[in-house]
């Protein structure tokens, strides 16, 4: 009769962890090298995602799908879509996907594709809404451009970029979360005008924080 009890008890241990387990919402943080982390000091522990599981706590598991020069353009000269953050981001099975995608997009020679950008943005939108998990997708507003390199320029980001993904984002129906607005003045967070530093990474986290956690301001 002891060990029937025993093996109970254990059943019922082992289904509270499934239980547990299965309750955890997966974020999956997709993005280039802003969502990487690069130029961010112990980036292993201040990259935003890091950050952002940090402040969401128990429950939740963030996930950095980030590479470092990625473009959103399939046409473009590093498309994410051919990366292997973008087929782990996939099997991850998200509940919630964050797509920060289009700063190197801005690059002339990834911009003259400019006309695919909406479409290219809305399929990324609907392969992720397409996974048994159902994740709900949030549309990133990219960082404002401090100093223009690499290609990388202001004019393109705020302009052009913003506009067609606040398109895109209406169209399909999906929220957006404003970096631009949560990042912009705050230039000394930014050392190469491109990248945020440790905090700059913080601000960006506990921006995506309050809109998960539907607490960002309208």
């Amino acid at each position: 009769m002891r060990k029937y009890s025993i093996l109970a008890a254990a059943i019922i241990c082992l289904h509270a962890a499934l239980v547990r387990a299965e309750e955890v919402v997966r974020v999956a943080c997709v993005g280039d090298s802003i969502t990487y982390g690069a130029g961010v000091a112990n980036r292993g522990k201040n990259n935003y995602p890091k950050v952002l599981g940090g402040l969401l706590g128990t429950g939740y598991e963030s996930r950095n799908f980030g590479v470092s020069g990625a473009t959103l353009l399939k046409k473009g000269d590093h498309p994410y879509w051919r990366t292997g953050a973008f087929k782990a981001a996939t099997e991850f099975k998200p509940h919630i996907v964050i797509i920060k995608l289009g700063t190197n997009d801005s690059k002339p020679q990834n911009w003259k594709h400019k006309g695919q950008y909406a479409a290219d943005l809305a399929a990324l939108a609907d392969h992720f809404a397409s996974l048994p998990t159902q994740p709900k997708i949030w549309l990133c507003k990219p960082a404002p451009v401090y100093r223009d390199r690499w290609g990388i320029n202001e004019k393109t980001v705020k302009g052009e970029v913003i506009p067609l993904l606040e398109g895109v984002a209406k169209k399909k129906k999906l929220p957006t979360i404003d970096l631009y607005k949560a990042l912009s003045g705050i230039k000394q967070h930014f050392p190469d005008g491109i990248h945020p530093n440790a905090k700059g990474a913080e601000i960006l986290a506990r921006a995506v924080y309050l809109a998960i956690k539907g607490k960002a301001k309208r």
